[in-house]
């Protein structure tokens, strides 16, 4: 089962976030654009497109076989966003962060770059399975700034990979083991930036439906404050 919202938000006019779902093909995914005007929503939409056509027909029979379609997703999309930069050099800059989950078997893929992020739900608890490819997190990890300081650092949406920006994309792919009652949480940054973990995690519990807290988590990145575009997708197995 899945269910995916995005939200403008408060202060943006116009969403470079992009989220699809294919329950058929057992695949979702969350981009967030980046470079300004109509550019991040074209390299969000690119992204999106390219997991259409490489998903097309998966099964999910073989692991092997879906972290390759992962993989290729993010390489063809890095491409494609390369080549409309060159017809369009107006739009250079423009990219996207990425976060692609499939499944196969009993077991989930996660394709994951920038500083959108991947989470599970699993016996009430929250855990973020993606690291930020971003400065904060960078200094984060070499004890530079408390958890608290990342929060309100002035960089902190400084990204130090993406999608579309450099000839190749360092991808992290993640794996494990899939059970029944996991709940899996795609987001843009725009709900990280505005909610913490505790109050992600009080919303995902519970027996609401996934639309009802979808639609929980866009209200509370809105309510404290909105700033960006906020998109939420949610996989919960059964």
């Amino acid at each position: 089962m899945y269910h995916g919202v995005t939200d403008v938000g408060n202060i943006r006019s116009n969403n470079e976030d992009v989220f699809f779902i294919n329950e058929a093909s057992l695949y979702c995914l969350v981009a967030d654009g980046m470079g300004g005007a109509a550019a991040g929503e074209v390299a969000s939409r690119i992204f999106a497109e390219t997991a259409q056509a490489v998903f097309s027909g998966h099964d999910g029979r073989s692991e092997e076989n879906t972290i390759a379609r992962v993989q290729t997703t993010f390489k063809l999309a890095n491409d494609k966003i390369l080549k409309h930069v060159e017809r369009h050099p107006d739009d250079q800059g423009m990219g996207c962060t990425a976060e692609l989950l499939a499944f196969s078997e009993d077991s989930f893929i996660v394709g994951h770059v920038g500083d959108s992020r991947t989470y599970r739900l699993k016996n009430n608890a929250l855990k973020q399975l993606t690291k930020d490819h971003s400065l904060v997190q960078e200094q984060l990890d070499q004890g530079l700034i408390t958890p608290e300081e990342a929060r309100q650092h002035a960089m902190r949406n400084v990204i130090l990979r993406a999608v579309g920006v450099n000839d190749t994309v360092a991808l992290d792919i993640l794996k494990g083991k899939r059970h029944p009652g996991d709940l899996f949480l795609l987001c843009s940054d725009g709900l990280t930036d505005m909610v913490d973990e505790t109050t992600v995690q009080t919303a995902l519990c519970g027996d609401n439906n996934l639309n009802e807290k979808s639609s929980a988590l866009i209200r509370l990145a809105k309510s404290a404050g909105g700033k960006d575009n906020v998109t939420v997708v949610l996989a919960s197995i059964v």
